[in-house]
């Protein structure tokens, strides 16, 4: 059983492990995750009319490491502006040298749109990561569900590509949204896994036919019966979920009402276009403390922040350069040890626990409630 192969097998605390390391033992590499890295475009492929799949390799030419259904954060000069988002890598681990991300045009998106316009064979990008912990190596689920939506196939795509690649035929149903037949993303390359592994169940809705008359497929949009139809042994499936807020919340509901296990429902979502919002102080912090002190234990450098900010948001109004992305407490890029104080951190599942007892936190949902001292 090759490393890979492993990763399908390996108690929850593996995301952990392989997450922020240097090294491994077949000379693949994962760059730390606040370390930037050129990206390099080899190939540009239109999925849908607009949505195309970017294949880059890295700068040394090395294989990366990751688990499928980590992202990476892009930065791009976008109109003289330094943009940074999150993007999963669509492509699967079982395939290191190349790194793909799938992306949609979004009206008024400036990353979507400008990777669509410019980015071409040749092209360069730079790159943060890989991050984040959802993903299906962190459960051994004999059964699993795929439940996704639009370009929120990325993720599962790149879990299933990575168990057909290793022969594993695992008992996996895929059960895609989409607005119409033409709006799959990846449908012809999942309908062919479908061949290859017989334990893969392909399931698409659309919400209308468009141009596709002959569309013998579900529409409308997913529901409890016709999920009940499709897999009555639903609720003994593990979940992984991926696509809009309002999707998710209406799986969540949908799964909820049926009866499935919380427990085994996981989800994965971004809101890249929120900012570090800062919180009312409370009376009581403030009447104690107007601000306090940051010192960054390798460079010394040292910062005022007030109760109501968070660490994320003061460092950067003092110059200091984190990674981060979703600024929500969701992608885990901005993790840092805290070696002194305390923070009132408030997440949304990006970090483990045993992540915080070792004295780490996301410092874009942690304010402060003493001075403090960062490894940074």
């Amino acid at each position: 059983m090759n490393c890979v192969e492993r990763m399908f097998d390996r108690a929850p605390e593996a995301a952990d492990r392989l997450t922020n390391t240097g090294t491994w033992e077949n000379g693949a590499r994962q760059w730390p995750s606040s370390e930037q890295q050129t990206l390099t475009c080899c190939r540009v492929i239109d999925e849908t009319h607009d949505v195309k799949s970017f294949e880059f390799r890295t700068e040394d030419g090395l294989p990366v490491r990751f688990e499928p259904g980590q992202f990476m954060t892009v930065l791009a000069n976008v109109k003289g502006q330094s943009v940074e988002r999150c993007y999963t890598i669509s492509s699967p681990p079982t395939r290191p040298y190349l790194v793909s991300i799938t992306v949609k045009r979004v009206p008024g998106g400036v990353m979507s749109n400008w990777l669509h316009d410019n980015m071409k064979p040749g092209g360069q990008l730079r790159a943060y990561g890989p991050s984040g912990t959802f993903t299906s190596t962190a459960s051994a689920a004999p059964k699993s569900l795929y439940l996704s939506a639009g370009s929120g196939v990325t993720p599962l795509m790149s879990m299933t590509r990575a168990s057909v690649d290793l022969g594993l035929d695992r008992d996996i149903a895929f059960v895609h949204s989409a607005r119409t037949p033409a709006d799959i993303v990846f449908r012809d390359e999942l309908q062919r896994l479908a061949k290859l592994s017989p334990r893969l169940k392909l399931f698409f809705v659309c919400e209308g036919i468009g141009d596709e008359s002959d569309w013998a497929g579900a529409t409308g949009r997913l529901s409890l019966p016709l999920l009940s139809e499709w897999l009555p042994d639903y609720a003994d499936r593990e979940v992984f979920t991926c696509g809009p807020a309002g999707y998710m919340s209406a799986v969540r509901e949908l799964l909820r009402e049926g009866g499935h296990d919380t427990a085994r429902y996981h989800q994965e979502s971004f809101d890249i276009s929120a900012g570090d919002a800062a919180e009312p102080a409370s009376q009581e912090s403030d009447a104690a403390q107007e601000t306090f002190t940051i010192k960054l234990s390798r460079s010394s450098k040292t910062f005022t922040i007030s109760p109501s900010e968070t660490v994320l948001a003061a460092a950067k109004k003092a110059g200091v350069a984190i990674a981060s992305s979703c600024s929500q407490g969701v992608c885990g890029t901005c993790k840092t040890k805290v070696l002194e104080g305390t923070v009132d951190m408030k997440h949304n599942g990006g970090i483990r626990d045993r992540e915080v007892q070792k004295g780490f936190r996301l410092l874009c949902c942690s304010r402060p409630t003493s001075d403090l001292v960062l490894e940074l």
